[in-house]
């Protein structure tokens, strides 16, 4: 049973603010409580609770935002054992697919447990400087090696648990899990995954070779990636909002974090292939009334 509900709210959206409220009035006339941190409740207007207490009360939180908040959602909460539920003020909306106009419903259905949570795999990459680690990254839809502003390709060096693999010359490569199949990955030639599944996608980014594909490896399997050449504009992207400077020589190790993960509320009727057939309007009828 859901006691305690977080709030997480993308502020910069007065439509996620105006969701806010209603949502913490409805919570108010059922006695259903709702904690927030420090920023939401400072714009919000209500009492604020450190990030630390936050964590450690809260048994779901509502994300109210697009799939970027719900993101930065998933980072706060890495490491404690706090499902998710996204209610969609964004755009696309597949990681925050519930609907405003159904936010009440599904909340009532969420608080008396009517309700699955599906544990989706978080990428871990360790970049390492010589014999000094640089930097240790999570993500949950992608991590993504790309040039900088230029209009010329880099060389990365490729290797699949400890096996070469390819010597890429491209604009970059995605490395996915099923969750980020639908991000980044897709617009490049990715293939889409079902969430359910466990592995990681690689999907290279205008490579300079018809014969570069994407590839599916196992949840077991670890990528190493190193910069060759002497291009000085390399980065790292985590979840599209972060970034690392790479330099030629690094080497980027990404797997499938054995650890953590990040639990995601469904409702029956957000069911991944529902969602595929709404967000890409397969099936549906043309003017002409063919199948789109």
């Amino acid at each position: 049973m859901i006691e305690t509900l977080g709030l997480l709210v993308n502020t910069q959206k007065r439509s996620a603010l105006a969701l806010a409220e209603k949502i913490l009035r409805w919570g108010r006339e059922r006695s259903i409580k709702f904690v927030l941190p420090p920023h939401e409740a400072h714009v919000l207007g209500e009492q604020e609770t450190s990030d630390h207490d936050w964590k450690e009360k809260v048994d779901a939180a509502v994300v109210l935002g697009g799939d970027g908040t719900f993101l930065r959602a998933a980072r706060y909460v890495i490491g404690h054992d706090i499902p998710l539920y996204g209610i969609n003020v964004g755009r696309l909306g597949f990681l925050s697919c519930g609907k405003i106009e159904n936010a009440e419903k599904d909340l009532e259905k969420i608080v008396t447990g009517k309700l699955t949570v599906n544990h989706r795999p978080l990428l871990h990459g360790i970049v390492s400087r010589g014999k000094r680690h640089k930097h240790e990254v999570y993500a949950l839809n992608d991590l993504v090696v790309t040039k900088g502003p230029f209009a010329r390709l880099i060389a990365l060096n490729i290797a699949v648990s400890g096996r070469p693999l390819s010597l890429l010359h491209a604009d970059g490569i995605i490395i996915a899990t099923p969750t980020g199949s639908t991000a980044y990955s897709l617009s490049a030639g990715g293939p889409i995954v079902p969430p359910h599944m466990s592995c990681m996608i690689l999907t290279p980014i205008c490579a300079h070779t018809l014969y570069s594909r994407p590839i599916v490896l196992s949840e077991s399997d670890t990528v190493t990636i190193t910069p060759e050449g002497q291009h000085r504009e390399i980065m790292l992207t985590q979840d599209g909002q972060l970034g690392y400077e790479l330099l030629p020589g690094d080497t980027i190790s990404i797997s499938l974090d054995k650890d953590r993960n990040i639990g995601i509320i469904t409702l029956p009727e957000n069911e991944f292939f529902s969602l595929l057939q709404e967000k890409f309007q397969w099936g549906h009828r043309t003017p002409n009334g063919s199948g789109a």
